[in-house]
Formats: structure tokens, C-alpha cells, sequence
């Protein structure tokens, strides 16, 4: 599996967890259930992604740019969650970040499928492709 079908797997997962969270209703087993799986996906595949896949584009002129552009949009994912974490689960206004971060999610995960990822194509030859494919799998799965 490249680095791209690697991405792409776990980019489900967060679609599908974000979703999930913004349809859940107060301070519920649920919702602390679905944010604790989404803040550590969002945490383990950051992680991972900035070491396997944006350290290699930021060393391109081609993607550089992007790459930072991501990683910045990381740390917005990450100032969400922390003020979740500080907002009570029953709170409107826990509700009104949460819709934030799932804009956010989708945002950040459609623009690196549809504009880094056709740049990093470019920049990454097949073995690099593969390679860090199978790296960042394997960070991916032991932090899981």
C-alpha cells in the first residue's frame, strides 16, 4: 500500500468519527466516546503523516509550501480539540466547536486528497511512494 491509500484509509475514518460526533446529543457516554476515538485518530495520523509524508515534501520546492500549509492546519485541528476538552459536554458552545472541527477535518482532508496529494505525485518517486507507505502504516498501528 503508497502512502496515498495509507492516507486515504485512515482520512475515512476521521470523515466517518467527525461525523458521528456532531450528531451526538449532551454530555453522553457517546459523545465522550466518539471524541476520545476521533482526538486520538486525529493525534496518531498527525503524527505520523508530518514524519512520513510532509518531512519528505517540505525538502521539494514543488511542495514545500503545502506541506506547511498542512501542518499548520494540524495544529488548528489541535487547538480545537484542547478547547473541547476544556468546554463541558452539555455546553452549546461545545457544540458550535464541534461543528468547527468537523469543517475543519473536512476541509483539511479533501484539500491534501485533491491538491497535495496530485503535487506529491509529482514530487515522490514509487519507491519513496511505498516506502513511506508502509512507515507510516507501521507508526500508525502501534500507536492504535
Amino acid at each position: 500500500m503508497n502512502i496515498f491509500e495509507s492516507l486515504r484509509e485512515d482520512h475515512q475514518k476521521q470523515r466517518t468519527l467527525v461525523d458521528i460526533l456532531v450528531k451526538t446529543h449532551g454530555d453522553s457516554e457517546g459523545r465522550d466516546e466518539i471524541f476520545q476515538k476521533l482526538k486520538h485518530e486525529l493525534q496518531i495520523h498527525a503524527d505520523a503523516e508530518e514524519r512520513y509524508f510532509y518531512k519528505p515534501l517540505i525538502d521539494s520546492d514543488l511542495t514545500q509550501e503545502k506541506a506547511r500549509h498542512s501542518i499548520a492546519e494540524h495544529h488548528e485541528m489541535d487547538e480545537l480539540i484542547e478547547e473541547l476538552e476544556n468546554t463541558d459536554y452539555s455546553s452549546p458552545h461545545w457544540v458550535a466547536v464541534a461543528k468547527k472541527l468537523h469543517e475543519r477535518v473536512h476541509h483539511h482532508l479533501d484539500e491534501e486528497e485533491h491538491e497535495v496529494f496530485q503535487m506529491a505525485g509529482k514530487a515522490l518517486n514509487e519507491t519513496q511512494k511505498t516506502t513511506l507507505g508502509q512507515n507510516y502504516r507501521k507508526a500508525i498501528e502501534e500507536n492504535r
